[in-house]
């Protein structure tokens, strides 16, 4: 079945600083199971609600350090129940979450800024607690559709896109076994 994304990973020129549509973004999906992306910056609770399930989503694996925001709807309580009511099982993983302090060099990719970022980011997630949501992630994405949930619109301003590249690694090494 055709659901309408992509699969493999577009190629980003070094000066692509532009926002790149979520359609575009590469998912690792199945029919039945796999992993995507999906940032809730210019989306309403619904629209967010209405592309998971279009998708086939089960479960929303919220990847920010501290699931609060002023928009209305994507603060945790109330994104669990929106979700809950959609029939999308919500998990929080602040383990996986980026500090504010190193969110900066996420909007200017392909610089110093940007590179330490990501080193940073990449230091944190060969953590214990990372690891563990690493594996929650992987166990339920082996099973079934999974997106990995933050701000950021374009996930290569965004360090949800080192958290998806872990995750589709290990989903790839569990297609090879």
């Amino acid at each position: 079945m055709d659901w309408g994304l992509p699969t493999t990973r577009p190629v980003i020129p070094r000066h692509a600083h532009g926002v790149i549509e979520r359609a575009k973004l590469s998912p690792m999906l199945t029919d039945a199971n796999g992993v995507t992306g999906l940032g809730y910056e210019g989306e309403s609770l619904d629209s967010v609600i209405a592309k998971l399930a279009s998708w086939n989503v089960t479960t929303l694996f919220d990847v920010r350090l501290n699931a609060i925001s002023r928009k209305r709807g994507f603060s945790k309580t109330a994104l669990s129940y929106g979700l809950a009511e959609a029939g999308i099982d919500y998990r929080h993983l602040p383990a996986l979450g980026n500090s504010r302090d190193n969110r900066f060099g996420y909007a200017v990719p392909h610089t110093a800024d940007g590179d330490l970022a990501r080193s940073t980011f990449r230091s944190r997630l060969i953590t214990p607690e990372a690891e563990a949501g690493i594996a929650q992630i992987v166990d339920v994405a082996a099973e079934a559709r999974v997106a990995v949930f933050c701000f950021e619109a374009n996930q290569y301003h965004c360090h949800r896109e080192q958290v998806l590249d872990v995750v589709r690694a290990r989903l790839g090494a569990l297609v090879s076994l």
